[in-house]
């Protein structure tokens, strides 16, 4: 069942069809997914996020839904965006080059130098909502599955390359792969230090490329 908050009480009235949007409905919702993403779903209010946007209520109401689907936006667009570099950063490199690529960016979207570090917006609020709504936790589901999917494509590729030998464990070393990159969030925003989640990336890609029966399968 769908636990809403008191803000997802009372949902106002949308615009008046017909009428043309003032604001840019991409940017807009970046904005919302940063604060979703420093405040986790439940302490963010619609005020924050008429805050964040510089929207009233009724306006959000009428571009997104309520605060449980414009939450949902918020992880569909996080994804997206986590799919596209993580592609981008595996393909046209080695294996090894490429996960190191994978690291280097979350560190640096983990833990950005302008700003507290955030870890990932799907580990650090998704998972806690996901245990109580159904949705969600199928969002979130679905996103882990996919960076794994991602993962184990490359390996399978580096194993048909003869880059990995022929008895690697796919499967098992991109499960590796992805959980390296969510202790790196749950770390980042715990206050790790960025050098002792980069050691972390590198010790997680050794172990991952590691020849069968040195480490990994």
């Amino acid at each position: 069942m769908v636990q809403k908050s008191e803000d997802d009480e009372t949902t106002p009235s949308p615009r008046p069809r017909g009428r043309p949007r003032s604001f840019d409905t991409g940017a807009t919702l970046a904005q919302a997914t940063l604060a979703f993403w420093q405040r986790g779903y439940a302490a963010t209010s619609l005020d924050d996020l008429s805050a964040a946007t510089g929207l009233n209520r009724p306006s959000l109401y009428g571009a997104f839904g309520d605060k449980h689907a414009l939450y949902l936006q918020a992880l569909q667009l996080y994804t997206e965006q986590s799919n596209a570099a993580i592609a981008e950063a595996l393909q046209g490199r080695t294996a090894r080059d490429g996960l190191l690529r994978v690291y280097a960016l979350a560190l640096q979207l983990y833990c950005p130098t302008d700003a507290a570090a955030r870890g990932c917006l799907l580990i650090g609020t998704a998972a806690t909502e996901a245990p109580r709504d159904e949705a969600i936790r199928r969002a979130l589901g679905d996103a882990l599955r996919g960076f794994t999917a991602a993962f184990e494509a490359r390996l399978r590729q580096a194993v048909d390359e003869g880059e990995l030998p022929a008895s690697t464990d796919a499967a098992m070393r991109a499960e590796l792969a992805s959980a390296v990159l969510h202790s790196m969030a749950l770390r980042a925003r715990a206050g790790d230090a960025p050098e002792a989640l980069a050691a972390l990336a590198a010790a997680g890609v050794e172990l991952a490329l590691s020849p069968p029966g040195t480490g990994a399968r």
